[in-house]
C-alpha cells in the first residue's frame, strides 16, 4: 500500500557517518525538489550520465522532477552531494517501488577526477543502504533488495557497482521502430476494434472523463498475472501500480489499452494489455513507449500480443508521431525479443540490471 508517510530516513545526517570520504567541505544534504536551479542542475548531471554511459543524453527536467517533486515523496527519498562551492556534484534517490525491491538512481559527476568520483559514490551507496534497511524495515522483511542500473558501455559505473558489492543480473535490449504516416490503417481504429475473436479496445471512461477503475483493475490484474514467471517479479498492489504509473512524465490515460477474448459475447475475458506513455521530443516529432505489454500463458499464441502492438503503431501515426520504443529482457521466457523485430523493432542501446541484496537487521 502507498504509505501515508514514506518509508525512508529523511535525513541524510541521520545515516551517512561524519567520518565520510568526502574532500573537506564537501558535504551530503538533502534535495530541494521545489528549487528550479537545483532542478536543472540534476539534469544536467543526468544527462551527462547519460551521454557518457550510451553516447546521448535523453533527460528532461521531468524526469528530475519525477524523483524529488513533493508529489512522489511517499515512495521516494534524494541525496545530494555539496562541494564547497555549494555546487551539487552528485546525487541519489531510492524509489520504495515494491515488496522486496527498491529501485536506485546513482548518478556522480563526470567531470570529477576518479578519486573524487569514487569518494562521492561510496557515499551514495552507503546512504542507499541505510534506505534499504528503513524501507525493509516498514515492510517487514528479513532483507531488502536494491536495484539499480547501467548503460552497457558504461565502464566507470561498473567499476563502482562492482566495488559497492552489486552483481549483474539481467541485460536489457532497448528497442526502437519506425512509424510511418500510411500506418495509421494498419488497425481499424485504435479506440477499439476485432480480430480473430479478440477485441482490442482502450480502457473505458466514466461520465466525468476519469478512466473506468474496473477496467484500470483489469489491466493491473493481467499484467500481474502476465509476469509471474519473469525475472524479478514482485507483487505490486493497484494502488502501488497506480500512484507510479501516473508519476511517470509521458503518462495518458488514453494510452492504456485492453485485449479480451470473446469466447463468450457475453462476458469478454481480459487476457492482455498495453500501457503505453508519450516519449516527446524538444527537436522533431514525439514517439510512443509500451511502458507494458502483457499476455495471459492461457492466451498465448491467438495473436493478442500482435494485435496490442499494431494498435499502439496505428495509434502513434494518427498523432503524426514517428517512432514507438519499448524495452525486453535479452532473456525473455516468452521469446517476445523474436516477435519485435519480426514487426519492425531494433535494439538501439542496451541497458543492465544490478542488484544488491541488504540485509534489513
Amino acid at each position: 500500500m502507498i504509505p501515508e508517510d514514506n518509508r525512508f530516513e529523511s535525513d541524510p545526517a541521520s545515516v551517512i557517518p561524519e567520518d565520510h570520504p568526502l574532500p573537506e567541505g564537501w558535504e551530503p544534504g538533502p534535495v530541494d525538489g521545489g528549487d528550479a536551479a537545483t532542478v536543472a542542475r540534476l539534469r544536467d548531471l543526468l544527462r551527462a550520465h547519460e551521454a557518457a554511459g550510451r553516447g546521448w543524453a535523453g533527460a528532461s527536467e521531468d524526469d528530475v522532477r519525477v524523483e524529488v517533486s513533493d508529489h512522489g515523496l511517499a515512495t521516494r527519498e534524494n541525496v545530494v552531494v555539496r562541494d564547497t562551492a555549494g555546487t551539487i556534484r552528485a546525487w541519489g534517490s531510492v524509489h520504495d517501488r515494491a515488496e522486496g525491491r527498491m529501485l536506485f538512481v546513482h548518478v556522480v559527476d563526470r567531470d570529477l577526477d576518479d578519486d573524487t568520483a569514487l569518494a562521492c559514490s561510496d557515499v551514495l551507496f552507503e546512504w542507499a543502504e541505510a534506505q534499504a534497511r528503513s524501507v525493509g524495515e516498514g515492510r517487514g522483511l528479513e532483507v531488502q533488495q536494491i536495484d539499480t542500473g547501467a548503460f552497457a558501455g558504461d565502464d566507470r559505473q561498473h567499476r563502482f557497482l562492482e566495488g559497492a558489492g552489486f552483481t549483474k543480473v539481467r541485460t536489457w535490449w532497448q528497442m526502437s521502430r519506425p512509424v510511418t504516416a500510411d500506418e495509421a490503417t494498419l488497425v481499424a481504429d485504435p479506440a477499439g476494434w476485432e480480430r480473430k475473436g479478440v477485441r482490442f479496445r482502450l480502457v473505458g471512461r466514466e461520465d466525468d472523463g476519469m478512466p473506468d477503475e474496473s477496467c484500470l483493475r483489469a489491466v493491473h490484474d493481467v499484467l500481474e498475472g502476465a509476469f509471474t514467471d519473469h525475472f524479478n517479479s514482485a507483487e505490486e498492489t493497484f494502488d502501488e501500480f497506480i500512484h507510479r504509473l501516473r508519476e511517470d512524465p509521458g503518462h495518458r490515460w488514453d494510452h492504456w489499452w485492453l485485449a479480451e477474448l470473446l469466447d463468450d459475447p457475453e462476458a469478454p475475458e481480459p487476457v492482455g494489455a498495453l500501457v503505453g506513455t508519450v516519449s516527446e521530443s524538444d527537436d522533431g516529432p514525439d514517439g510512443s513507449y509500451v511502458s507494458y505489454l502483457g499476455v495471459l500463458e492461457s492466451a498465448r499464441g491467438r495473436g493478442v500480443a500482435t494485435g496490442l502492438l499494431r494498435t499502439i503503431v496505428a495509434d502513434a501515426a494518427a498523432r503524426d508521431r514517428d517512432r514507438v520504443g519499448l524495452e525486453v529482457d535479452a532473456d525473455s521466457p516468452t521469446g517476445a525479443d523474436g516477435l519485435y523485430v519480426a514487426m519492425g523493432w531494433e535494439t538501439r542501446y542496451v541497458t543492465e540490471s544490478w542488484h544488491k541484496d541488504v540485509p534489513v537487521r
